[in-house]
């Protein structure tokens, strides 16, 4: 099919516009002649251009589409043929593709880039249920459904193969810049190759290039066969989430890549607070926790009740998009915020008498402890993070002097005999477990607030402007 020939004719629809090509495909724009003039988008295939390899894959991927059903998965809605072509017609994206998206911002700020991670690890947790791979993760097949509120699709599934995380191929498949190093390198391979392209893709959005990125095939092809590491750009300027994160897809043995569960569960994916329309009715039952302990005087479950609201409030909000319920909302959520800080400031007056205990019982388990100086060594930790947090100083650091200390005394208690030692220890780290809990929470209320207080500027008006302007 040349590409500057009219599109052709199908019964029940007008192609207009061609959207895309490939290499036996071409996409158009289309509208349904009768009733709602529906848009959608039709691929149609060439009949001649087919070999038995794609006749295949695209078999495969018209019986896979047909049973599919996900927000974030671009559906398909009917097929037919006649005597040229195969017609796939599918559900229309208005947006473009993430490839072009991100070329026209540079690179997405990382709130945009997470949010879209969401939406792909929504879609890949479907089909990994459904033991699907897609084969072929690349930004040029992430589709957005539209330029306003811009929701990411996944698409054109004609490499993607039925296949259980056991399942082992050898044949080559998808784009090289996306491609795992065990595919390139012609090993076995398994769905974990999906993984790896996540990363390329996750790396692309926030740097504005994929970690390979050559001159020519022969440099990119040497590129990823290395046994080198990737690294982050020297000036990257990312969280700890997803710095942890990037590495863990972009691991080159898939022995010690992140598993799918660990992926789905990550902090920096957190499927749990995926804006979603289930957002609102668990930020709301949440408060409801939090008025009835504030009402009896618990101050510090019901301070913990409203940060965990929070969590799902902010996702809510980003969801919604009727203008007058959001700024219900937002009302809401600033009420919510403010008395969390009221029981904040209650919080810490109570715990006072409770902390002034915990550090005389720390003082004597010391003394008990001379002959361990590891033991010794780990509450000196403990020590210094709570005068950390005593002082004000960086909750994040405070933070990860507490999890140090309780990861090196929760090793000693599992060998410490029976015992008077063992009962004070068992109850510093209790206690130094509540702080850490008690901080993160205030740390989580703390995001939840900056997030919510940047949606007057949401981060995705930003990107429709500049791709608007490149029009």
């Amino acid at each position: 099919m040349a590409s500057g020939c009219a599109p052709p004719k199908l019964e029940g629809f007008i192609l207009t516009e061609k959207l895309g090509s490939g290499t036996y495909a071409t996409v158009y724009k289309a509208y349904r002649k009768v009733n709602s003039r529906e848009v959608v988008a039709i691929k149609c295939v060439s009949k001649k251009s087919l070999n038995k390899a794609s006749v295949e894959n695209l078999l495969t991927e018209i019986e896979i589409l047909k049973m599919v059903r996900h927000a974030h998965i671009v559906q398909l809605k009917d097929f037919q043929w006649d005597n040229e072509n195969i017609y796939l017609i599918m559900e229309f994206c208005a947006g473009g593709d993430l490839s072009r998206f991100i070329r026209s911002r540079r690179r997405l700020p990382e709130r945009v880039a997470r949010r879209f991670l969401q939406q792909l690890a929504s879609a890949l947790q479907y089909l990994h249920q459904r033991n699907i791979s897609h084969l072929d993760l690349k930004p040029q097949n992430v589709l957005l459904s539209s330029l306003t509120t811009p929701h990411l699709k996944l698409a054109d599934f004609g490499f993607a193969q039925h296949m259980s995380p056991w399942d082992e191929k050898h044949v080559l498949r998808g784009s090289l810049l996306y491609m795992a190093p065990e595919m390139v390198c012609r090993q076995q391979y398994d769905a974990r190759v999906d993984l790896w392209s996540v990363g390329v893709i996750l790396y692309e959005a926030l740097f504005g290039r994929p970690p390979f990125a050559s001159k020519s095939f022969t440099e990119l092809e040497e590129k990823i066969r290395s046994n080198k590491a990737v690294e982050l750009p020297p000036a990257a300027q990312v969280s700890g989430d997803c710095r942890n994160l990037l590495p863990r897809l972009l691991e080159r043995d898939p022995e010690q890549r992140i598993t799918f569960e660990e992926f789905f569960t990550h902090p920096f994916v957190d499927l749990d607070h995926m804006p979603n329309a289930e957002s609102l009715e668990k930020a709301t039952a949440l408060v409801v926790e939090a008025v009835q302990k504030d009402q009896l005087g618990d101050y510090s479950a019901a301070f913990s009740f409203y940060c965990k609201s929070l969590e799902y409030f902010v996702p809510a909000l980003h969801y919604e998009s009727d203008r007058r319920r959001k700024t219900a909302i937002r009302s809401k959520v600033t009420q919510y915020i403010s008395r969390a800080e009221e029981l904040k400031a209650l919080v810490a007056v109570n715990n006072k008498a409770n902390f002034q205990q915990a550090k005389s019982a720390r003082d004597v388990l010391k003394e008990m402890s001379q002959d361990k100086p590891q033991l010794v060594a780990a509450l000196e930790m403990g020590s210094a993070a709570v005068a950390k947090e005593e002082e004000g100083n960086d909750p994040v650091e405070t933070l990860d002097l507490y999890q140090q200390s309780l990861g090196e005394l929760l090793l000693i208690l599992a060998s410490e005999p029976q015992g008077r030692r063992r009962v004070l220890l068992h109850k510093e780290i209790q206690n130094l477990m509540s702080r850490a809990e008690y901080l993160k929470e205030q740390l989580k209320m703390q995001e939840s607030q900056n997030e919510a207080a940047s949606m007057d500027q949401d981060p995705f008006s930003d990107s429709i402007k500049s791709n608007c302007s490149l029009q």
